[in-house]
């Protein structure tokens, strides 16, 4: 199982969206959140960071990203755990420093999300639906308090003790 996390950065009633190159092996040609492979040793919230950082140029403040929700997608050998977060402050002009893996970046208004071809079709609901996630965050960030950022892996009974070492997303 690959474990892969992406980042939902919303501004003025718009998200931060990155177009997979057509050539790309997995879901080439279609919208999708920035982010990628979670690495052997990282929680999904260092991961996020490094990505962001990586494919943006942004840095996120950590204490402002909560969990939307995990999207599983695959079977087998490539089967996938997507650990979706919303971003709500981060330094920074997010910019495309990943040219080899995103042709382009974009700000959508979300209400336009469902005319476009998404990696996940479910992200769009998912991000239309942020503020019912409101409540489980504050206790998420109770829990990640005393448990760490151990990220949805821990919490999933599909995902719990799957290594995360594995590539995915090149």
């Amino acid at each position: 199982m690959h474990v892969v996390v992406t980042g939902a950065l919303v501004e003025d009633g718009a998200i931060l969206l990155v177009h997979r190159r057509p050539t790309k092996r997995a879901y080439p040609d279609v919208w999708d959140l920035p982010g990628g492979q979670v690495e052997a040793g990282e929680s999904e919230l260092q991961a996020l960071a490094r990505e962001m950082h990586e494919e943006l140029g942004v840095h996120i403040v950590a204490e402002s990203a909560s969990r939307l929700g995990v999207v599983h997608d695959g079977s087998g050998d490539d089967a996938v755990h997507v650990g979706v977060w919303q971003i709500g402050e981060w330094v920074g002009s997010p910019t495309n420093r990943a040219p080899d893996e995103h042709d382009d970046i974009a700000w959508v208004k979300i209400s336009e999300l469902g005319g476009l071809p998404l990696v996940h079709g479910v992200l769009a609901a998912m991000v239309h639906s942020r503020p019912q996630f409101e409540c489980a965050r504050r206790h998420s960030e109770l829990t990640d308090r005393n448990q760490g950022d151990r990220g949805t892996k821990a919490d999933c009974r599909t995902c719990a003790g799957t290594d995360s070492s594995s590539s995915w997303r090149n």
